[in-house]
């Protein structure tokens, strides 16, 4: 039943996806006559700054010195947040895989602008990684719970297990 219905509710938003190419309809886009008037410029920060956020959150609840289990819980909760964010700017990418499918039953103006949906979630992704760890304090050789050894470690006695033919 849930299955259906909720398989129902992303068809129905299809059809209006593929009836209108503005905000209205719920395609990804951006256009400086309808809704907020958000430019461009807005839609490429808001992208960029949502999707670092959104790897943020990820690289945190999934750190090794993070409580184990809530992983979920926060991922889900901070792209919950994500989206009632940048509803209202673009529509709400963080994912190029979310916003080609859409685009390309769209057509027109959503195809013209996928570049953006693409750009944007992998600068946000780059400017994370590559700032996580002097924004946590991470420096990859916290201790591992399971195996109680550093990860630099682990990685090691993994790799040498591996090449001994054994599988951990």
């Amino acid at each position: 039943g849930a299955v259906t219905t909720t398989g129902l509710q992303r068809y129905e938003g299809a059809v209006t996806l593929a009836a209108d190419t503005t905000f209205d309809g719920g395609s990804l886009s951006f256009d400086s006559t309808v809704d907020g008037g958000f430019s461009l410029t807005s839609a490429l920060i808001i992208e960029v700054l949502l999707t670092a956020v959104f790897l943020f959150i990820i690289l945190g609840a999934t750190d090794a010195r993070a409580p184990k289990g809530f992983a979920p819980i926060a991922i889900g909760l901070g792209l919950t947040l994500i989206h009632l964010i940048s509803i209202p700017v673009t529509n709400t990418s963080v994912n190029p895989a979310r916003s080609t499918g859409p685009a390309l039953f769209v057509g027109g103006q959503s195809l013209t602008q996928l570049w953006l949906f693409w750009l944007a979630p992998l600068v946000g992704a780059a400017i994370a990684g590559l700032t996580y760890k002097f924004i946590t304090g991470s420096t990859g050789t916290e201790l591992v719970a399971a195996e109680a050894q550093p990860v630099s470690e682990a990685k090691q006695t993994r790799a040498k297990g591996a090449r001994a033919g054994r599988v951990s």
